[in-house]
């Protein structure tokens, strides 16, 4: 078989002699040497003649097949044969040419297309249901580790080469980033750690107030948000709103080629793009998880004064005295912990989107979902780990 060149959508055969054309697809039986039967393929194989009918005429041929497998195929009575014709042939001939087959020139090339390793795909082998669903998520699962794996070899490579040369650090980058994900991140923190901090209060207070222990509300609302909630609310908010954003701008860069650009320029992705935005929120993080905090606080000063009549001052005095400094150092030690593999994961899901729209939309997605999943499965580990520390 002659090497594939350019693929024409259709190509035309003449009928045999004395033979009209027939528009109408045909596989008929006719006489053979040695008790072998021949096999004419004549008629028009194309799109709209085998509308419909593909999987009629590929069972045909493949019967064809089974019952004769030294059979002479002849093609020469083809009046129109084009890429669903052939493939229909193909498929029906256990995806190889017969032993014995009578051709046109054209034919060739629209068959060899065919017979390119991966051209086709290879039929799945058949397993169950849940075996399948759970291999292929198995199989990505795996993948995904194996290249977050790979880009933190990556990202520490080049930061001891950032180390080495500091001219290559990019301090308006990190800057950039440090903006996008801090000073514009605290109004929506600031509105939700306040809520979130009034309602836990408010819980908190009806039910201390019930066993005449209002004072513990300060003990119980300072150790769960210097130590849990501030770090872990601020995490998932700039999970959301900043991990997606890092994604579409890279997954953005990738569908309008600006990462080809920068490769051939011959500039690192992990130091134009990934090393300023994990450097830039492992540093705003922990910052915006304090003043989620301090307006978590306010939130429970205000609903404990209203439920308990505890004033403000007393609030202020005693926290300090009930909530040890190791718990606002462990909460920011998760924080910048939390801001790096935000970003680390936003980039990894941002440089695998493919050049189009759908996988833009998809990486984003699996970027905020996977972000806030890990960011509470480190926190609970944290928890386990140091559960004696503070406490």
């Amino acid at each position: 078989m002659s090497d594939a060149g350019a693929l024409p959508l259709e190509t035309r055969s003449p009928a045999w002699a004395g033979e009209p054309p027939d528009a109408t697809p045909q596989l008929l039986a006719g006489g053979g040497e040695a008790g072998a039967r021949e096999w004419r393929v004549s008629g028009d194989w194309t799109v709209l003649a085998l509308r419909e009918r593909y999987t009629e005429f590929r069972e045909r041929v493949a019967t064809a097949m089974a019952q004769t497998p030294d059979a002479l195929w002849d093609l020469r009575a083809l009046g129109r044969l084009d890429t669903a014709g052939a493939l229909t042939l193909w498929q029906g001939w256990g995806r190889k040419p017969p032993r014995r087959l009578l051709w046109l020139p054209e034919h060739v090339t629209l068959f060899s297309q065919f017979a390119q390793p991966g051209a086709l795909p290879r039929p799945k082998r058949q397993l169950g249901p849940g075996m399948e669903v759970a291999s292929l998520r198995l199989l990505g699962f795996v993948r995904h580790g194996v290249d977050i794996v790979a880009l933190v070899g990556r990202l520490l490579l080049d930061f001891v080469h950032v180390l080495r040369h500091p001219s290559l650090i990019g301090w308006r980058e990190i800057s950039a980033n440090v903006f996008r994900t801090g000073a514009q991140a605290l109004p929506i923190t600031a509105l939700v750690g306040f809520l979130v901090g009034l309602t836990l209060s408010y819980l908190i207070s009806r039910q201390l107030k019930t066993y005449g222990a209002d004072i513990f509300v300060i003990n119980i609302l300072g150790l769960a948000v210097l130590r849990e909630l501030g770090p872990l609310l601020a995490a998932i908010i700039v999970a959301g709103r900043s991990g997606s954003a890092m994604t579409a701008q890279i997954g953005v860069m990738r569908v309008t080629q600006e990462l080809d650009a920068l490769s051939v320029m011959g500039i690192s992705h992990t130091v134009r793009l990934v090393l300023p935005k994990v450097l830039a929120l492992a540093v705003s993080l922990p910052l915006v998880a304090l003043w989620t905090s301090a307006m978590m606080l306010l939130g429970g000063m205000a609903a404990a004064g209203a439920q308990l009549g505890l004033d403000p001052g007393t609030f202020l005095r005693t926290l300090p005295g009930v909530v040890e400094p190791a718990n606002l150092w462990l909460g920011w030690t998760k924080s910048i912990l939390f801001g790096g593999l935000i970003a680390l994961l936003a980039s990894h899901f941002g440089l695998r989107v493919k050049p189009n729209t759908e996988s833009l939309g998809q990486a984003v997605t699996q970027s905020v979902v996977t972000g806030i999943t890990l960011v509470i499965v480190v926190d609970a580990v944290f928890a386990v780990l140091f559960s004696d520390v503070g406490i």
